[in-house]
């Protein structure tokens, strides 16, 4: 039977690509790591790993087993914490994973209410896009994931639950010339991650025309930049704009529906006590 240990070294070694390197974050030695990739190949009688030059790669059957490994040491690493902080959530550890609009806004705000309540409770957190934060609450490598949604976006899976914690509004950034979507049918435009760029563009086609992207960007900062810089134009979210907002740059709040922010929890209810305490936070910091 593969054990938990075995499940870290193929994790560790799928992660790093190298058996030195999977040795060296374990701390085991090279030969201990070598030896436990040895047994669970004769005991699953399949080969796990192949050599390609001087290094290493994993089999299809090796990467199916370091994806479901990568699924279990979350699962156990979850439920360790939750343990550590069921009586009384005076220590432990709770994990956040969300995107850069929101961690420099509503995210600052909850993590001074957990403090406030839970002092000895420790906040993790991971800067990431929508679907790899959910990918992270999926595997158990993260708590909540704060996420948004547009109307036509599809619904989430089974096993994931979602909290709505506020509306945020759309914006068109310019330098002060054309407050309309249509004003701007021949202006370069800048876009930004591939979710927010689908979004523009239909916006922009539901208006008539089809926005000539001349750049790209994921940084809201670089984004209003070239907008002062008379580069071009863009829309950007209220949350960003809330962020951080440069001075030579007019905003005018679009009317079109706002895309959705949720906080996203994985499994049935209740929730873990510091996954509540957090997502608490969360909810009284958006009603700010």
């Amino acid at each position: 039977m593969v054990t938990l240990v075995q499940l870290r070294v193929i994790d560790a070694v799928r992660r790093h690509g190298s058996v030195t390197a999977a040795a060296k974050e374990l701390r085991y030695t090279q030969p201990s790591i070598s030896h436990h990739l040895s047994r669970m190949e004769a005991e699953l009688g399949a080969q796990l790993l192949q050599r390609v030059g001087r290094g290493i790669r994993l089999t299809p059957a090796g990467r199916l087993l370091a994806d479901r490994a990568a699924e279990i040491i979350g699962r156990v690493d979850a439920a360790t914490a939750e343990l550590s902080t069921l009586a009384g959530l005076n220590a432990g550890r709770v994990r956040l994973a969300g995107f850069s609009s929101v961690m420099s806004s509503l995210i600052p705000e909850a993590a001074t209410l957990l403090a406030q309540k839970h002092p000895g409770l420790e906040l993790g957190l991971t800067d990431t896009h929508p679907e790899e934060a959910l990918q992270l609450l999926r595997t158990g490598h993260a708590d909540i994931a704060v996420v948004f949604r547009y109307d036509d976006t599809a619904p989430e899976d089974d096993g994931i639950r979602l909290t709505h914690l506020l509306d945020d509004p759309l914006y068109l950034l310019t330098t002060g010339g054309g407050t309309r979507l249509t004003d701007h049918a021949s202006t370069p435009w800048i876009a930004g991650c591939e979710r927010c760029r689908r979004h523009t563009v239909e916006m922009c086609q539901d208006a008539g025309f089809s926005p000539r992207l001349a750049y790209t960007t994921d940084d809201m900062v670089v984004m209003q930049s070239l907008v002062a810089a008379g580069m071009g134009v863009t829309t950007i979210p209220g949350l960003a704009l809330r962020a951080h907002r440069h001075p030579a740059i007019t905003a005018t709040r679009l009317s079109v529906p706002p895309r959705q922010i949720y906080a996203a929890t994985y499994g049935a209810p209740p929730d873990p006590p510091a996954t509540a305490a957090l997502l608490s936070a969360l909810t009284q910091a958006a009603v700010r």
